[in-house]
């Protein structure tokens, strides 16, 4: 039994102008991961499919669970076999080298990642400001929706998921990642970086499909990146949490336009 495909066809009624087909339709398969760390449940998300290693890498990363120790290795289940667990729960090992982990309360969903002051607090704590770079120039940044929208398959066939990717100050995509959950594809773009060796991505950017929320510049902060680029708003407390970063926090980017939120002041 190998791991299942990240989507499903389905038969589905279409209504069009009053007339009503059966049709073959393509849906985004949403299933739960449970993430280990040496041995003990960190996190259980909803997500797709595909790239499961790199999300329960870039999750432990971004969340400050490995605390700069190395990842020695990952795989799918740690007490039997992958096929037994459906090939959803991922364990990410350090030989005991990162700090013993504390589990979370209740689930992470696709949507959402973290509640609690308390939480944001520790996970931004732990974050030194970001370090000067040049800056990425602004027709670069206008022009990366087009370039990460080539390699959006799923969303082409579902409609159903969210985008990240990594990319160059001279616009070139670096990898992409999708998944049903905002924050999970990031951490897919996250580990990946991670066990390649290229982490901080400083100097480098990342794009997201939706909305820039407090967690995506968190993880953005984290992993080092100089600038965050999303299609639609970012909430309020992602600008403060950009500023304190001295990460550059892009808004409603298009061809024609897009809303610079961090810095307060550009630069001539």
């Amino acid at each position: 039994m190998a791991p299942r495909g990240r989507s499903e066809t389905l038969l589905v009624t279409t209504v069009t102008a009053g007339d009503r087909a059966r049709r073959p339709d393509e849906l985004i398969v949403e299933e739960p991961m449970t993430v280990q760390l040496d041995g003990t449940v960190v996190s259980t998300t909803m997500r797709t499919p595909g790239h499961d290693y790199e999300l329960a890498v870039g999750f432990c990363f971004t969340d400050g669970l490995l605390a700069d120790a190395p990842v020695l290795g990952v795989r799918y289940c740690a007490n039997g076999s992958a096929v037994g667990s459906e090939f959803n729960v991922v364990t990410v090992e350090t030989g005991g080298r990162a700090p013993a982990p504390r589990p979370r309360l209740g689930n992470t969903t696709s949507s959402c990642g973290l509640c609690g002051n308390d939480a944001i607090d520790e996970l931004c704590d732990r974050l030194l400001p970001l370090p000067d770079t040049a800056p990425i120039p602004m027709e670069v940044l206008h022009a990366v929706p087009d370039h990460v929208a080539a390699a959006q398959g799923l969303f082409d066939a579902t409609g159903a998921v969210h985008a990240a990717a990594a990319f160059t100050p001279t616009g070139e995509v670096l990898l992409t990642r999708e998944d049903v959950g905002r924050h999970n594809a990031v951490d897919k773009v996250v580990g990946r970086l991670l066990l390649d060796g290229a982490l901080p991505a400083t100097g480098l950017g990342l794009f997201v499909s939706g909305r820039a929320s407090f967690e995506l510049v968190q993880k953005a902060w984290a992993a080092g990146f100089s600038t965050l680029v999303a299609v639609s708003a970012p909430t309020a407390l992602a600008v403060h949490t950009a500023r304190r970063a001295g990460l550059v926090l892009a808004g409603f980017v298009r061809a024609d336009r897009l809303n610079v939120y961090s810095p307060e002041r550009l630069a001539p």
